[in-house]
């Protein structure tokens, strides 16, 4: 069945969210103008009549597939218990960590560098907001462990504790910073 079209008809696009007023017609060639002011030619078989103002037409799904895409929230990343309770700010107090060489350093030296890095590093999260820190000392004899327990006693915001077993081992602690003091 062929349409019959004449000048002044709006048509539409079929496969193609277009549609315009017809404005030129020679043969089987038509020449439409588009809602944007846009001349554009097509062959009779690629348009078909838009009748009256309840047909929905391919350009119309179109605006509105386009409208709801926009719309579609991005899904937000949910955060695992796991993830949550995970230490924001890691800190590696070994001194080959904080030197390039320790030559020439003393034993007494090179506590004083890591217990300096350590308060420097604790100061540096409380400015920043950041909650919590694990301080990664190692095992050893002990002794940085214990300069550190001394050194996060002094603050009255602060509560530490041995890091995650699982993760740390014996060679780290946890200091958990109160936020609202």
């Amino acid at each position: 069945m062929a349409i019959n079209f004449k000048i002044g008809d709006l048509v539409e696009v079929l496969d193609e969210p277009l549609q315009g007023k017809i404005i030129a017609i020679n043969g089987s060639r038509v020449e439409i103008e588009t809602d944007d002011g846009l001349p554009l030619q097509f062959e009779k078989n690629q348009l078909i009549k838009i009748s009256g103002p309840i047909a929905v037409s391919n350009f119309e799904v179109a605006q509105i597939k386009k409208q709801k895409e926009e719309k579609k929230r991005r899904p937000s990343k949910t955060v695992k218990p796991k993830e949550r309770n995970a230490p924001k700010m890691e800190v590696d107090l070994h001194i080959h960590q904080l030197v390039k060489s320790t030559r020439g350093l003393s034993n007494f030296e090179m506590l004083e560098i890591q217990l300096e890095t350590a308060k420097r590093q604790l100061e540096f999260a409380m400015s920043k907001r950041i909650q919590k820190v694990v301080f990664i000392h190692g095992v050893g004899e002990g002794v940085l462990k214990e300069e550190l327990n001394y050194l996060f006693k002094k603050y009255d915001n602060v509560k530490f504790y041995d890091a995650e077993y699982r993760k740390y081992g014996l060679g780290a602690t946890e200091v958990y910073i109160y936020q609202n003091t």
